[in-house]
């Protein structure tokens, strides 16, 4: 028989994941309540299952995907319309959608943030934000066009210089490390694969 969280158990795991993400009540399979216990299958993480056809709820962290775009030497920039964070500047990037690669939803969120024209080029960054279980790919792209016709998410796309970059406005820390890495790399004529934790 599986192990039950107890008491300081169950509060602690439920602390954690309401910071994280909102818990599975239901059985996506039968609508049943489901309940959080370590699974009887040699499983070592308390899963959500279900009460009564005992479905085992999965959880994985989401991938969100984007690129970092740039028009001889300058970087494109967005400046968000929704929330979080709107108003702020940030990278064209979103969530990974079923049925595509991870350079394929990068293309697809810079065409609906941006609508940029650009070539795909390689993996620039690997960012693990486990404390909302997210994993943040960038992709470098080089503009063909400096023209931009963004969607109703963004309010405006902007080429920037390094010099000029707005570090005290962007949206989120990965970008913020996206741009930081992507600059040290290019003042050392260099082009690698950066993998980073983010707390």
């Amino acid at each position: 028989m599986g192990h039950e969280l107890r008491g300081s158990q169950i509060y602690n795991y439920t602390r954690i994941c309401m910071h994280q993400r909102s818990l599975i009540k239901f059985c996506k399979e039968c609508g049943q309540a489901v309940s959080y216990r370590i699974p009887d299958d040699g499983d070592t993480k308390s899963r959500a299952i279900c009460s009564v056809c005992h479905t085992v709820h999965y959880e994985n962290p989401l991938m969100v995907v984007g690129t970092l775009p740039v028009w001889q030497g300058r970087v494109l920039l967005c400046k968000r319309n929704i929330e979080p964070r709107k108003g702020k500047w940030t990278l064209p990037a979103g969530f990974m959608e079923l049925n595509e690669t991870a350079a394929e939803g990068a293309a697809r969120e810079t065409v609906e943030e941006a609508g940029a024209q650009f070539e795909m080029q390689d993996l620039l960054s690997v960012l693990s934000v486990a404390r909302v279980g997210q994993v943040h790919l960038y992709f470098r792209a080089a503009l063909t066009s400096d023209q931009f016709n963004p969607g109703f998410e963004t309010q405006e796309a902007q080429l920037f210089d390094e010099k000029d970059i707005p570090w005290d406005e962007l949206a989120f820390t990965t970008v913020k490390l996206t741009l930081q890495c992507f600059f040290a790399d290019r003042a050392k004529g260099v082009q690698n694969v950066h993998h980073l934790n983010v707390s």
